[in-house]
């Protein structure tokens, strides 16, 4: 606004014919990014379930624990942690991997509970939740004997 387009103003609402107000906003802040986090420092956890019998399927027997540590970096702000596994679910059970059997998958369970797949879960970095793992077959299936294997991603990050 120019100096006479500022008195003109002024000149209008000392006449009564203008009555506003005005202010300057300004907004400022600072961007964080989350500290970064590292799971069994970034190596390779393997769940080996052995000899399995294929008439043993049963989301039971062959119950097995995945043991991982999770290590971030000190955070400045309160960010939200949060741990997912992400792979290929089977068509019969959202909380199950898919392997390389067709009718076979292995459920992930946390803390006892179906854990779905790529579906994050809030969690707490001092007390992470237990994770384990158990073959199931697709309901009516009979399984062939064969060697199996299922990969899947292990993911904690903060939101």
């Amino acid at each position: 606004m120019t100096c006479w387009q500022q008195r003109a103003l002024f000149a209008l609402c000392s006449i009564g014919l203008c009555s506003s107000a005005s202010a300057n906003l300004t907004f400022s802040g600072t961007l964080n990014e989350p500290p970064p986090c590292t799971i069994d420092a970034g190596n390779t956890i393997e769940v080996d379930f052995g000899d399995v019998g294929v008439k043993r399927v049963d989301g039971v027997k062959y119950r097995r624990g995945v043991g991982y540590t999770i290590s971030c970096a000190p955070a400045t702000l309160p960010w939200v942690l949060r741990l997912s596994v992400n792979g290929t679910p089977t068509g019969f059970d959202a909380a199950a991997l898919q392997t390389s059997v067709p009718a076979l998958g292995i459920r992930l369970l946390q803390n006892d509970q179906p854990f779905l797949l790529n579906t994050p879960l809030d969690i707490t970095l001092s007390s992470p939740p237990a994770l384990e793992v158990v073959p199931v077959k697709q309901p009516g299936a009979t399984l062939p004997p064969a060697r199996f294997t299922a990969v899947a991603t292990l993911l904690a990050e903060y939101e």
